[in-house]
């Protein structure tokens, strides 16, 4: 059984949609205010937060980022209708994904299942290699899902690291959109595509001296992304 945080200052959301998770199984808790929804996040351990913007005492932002500073619970964003200010920025502070206002309980349902599964997908057991892969300065262990970069201990949001994982083990090789998002997101993915270009922009940022320039994941144009191999690398540099 899931257990929901729904932080919003609108009963007109959230009772009909706890009510209606309630009837699918979830455990749903609310809170009226973004002080409040904080507090709550922090304390216990839910499965997703479900993180409106506009709320009295805190705004969705500040929660969303304070959240980031300690746990890396899966975040629904709730956006206002065509504000893509909104979407973007909350994919910057570390929400996983939006949802737009308004929205029916079954959009609700099947955005929220999508999510869950994406996240019980990143935390499955990988196969374990016997070996690292070492490229340039990067190093992925395959077992652990660990990336060092110049000896360092990178830390990654959720899909980041699936990601990273999905396009360092084909090294070499562009890796299309459709199979991105079918692979790290999931085949029922409703969300905006533009999602896989911000990972891309955060991956970047963690792995390379020059972001705007980068050695290590390529954009290859019309079809999607690839990582370099070290030979490339090496005769790069």
């Amino acid at each position: 059984m899931n257990s929901i945080l729904i932080i919003d200052d609108d009963p007109l959301i959230t009772e009909p949609a706890a009510e209606f998770l309630q009837e699918y199984g979830y455990t749903v808790t609310i809170a009226n205010d973004g002080q409040a929804g904080l507090a709550l996040a922090l304390q216990d351990n839910y499965d997703l937060i479900i993180l409106d913007i506009l709320m009295p005492k805190l705004d969705g932002w500040t929660v969303c980022r304070e959240i980031r500073k300690e746990k890396y619970t899966p975040i629904l964003m709730l956006t206002a209708l065509g504000d893509e200010v909104d979407k973007i920025m909350g994919l910057e502070l570390g929400a996983d994904d939006y949802l737009t206002k308004p929205f029916s309980s079954r959009v609700l349902l099947a955005q929220l299942r999508a999510l869950l599964r994406r996240v019980q997908f990143e935390q499955q057991s990988t196969t374990v290699e016997a070996h690292y892969i070492e490229i340039g300065d990067i190093r992925f262990d395959p077992a652990t899902r660990q990336v060092w970069r110049k000896g360092e201990l990178l830390e990654f949001r959720h899909k980041e690291i699936d990601l990273l994982a999905l396009l360092i083990s084909k090294a070499g090789y562009a890796v299309g959109r459709p199979e991105i998002f079918d692979k790290v997101w999931g085949t029922n993915w409703l969300g905006d595509m533009r999602t896989l270009d911000v990972h891309i922009r955060w991956l970047r940022q963690k792995l390379e001296d020059n972001p705007s320039e980068p050695r290590y994941l390529k954009t290859v144009f019309g079809i999607g992304y690839r990582f370099v191999t070290a030979k490339e690398l090496e005769k790069s540099t």
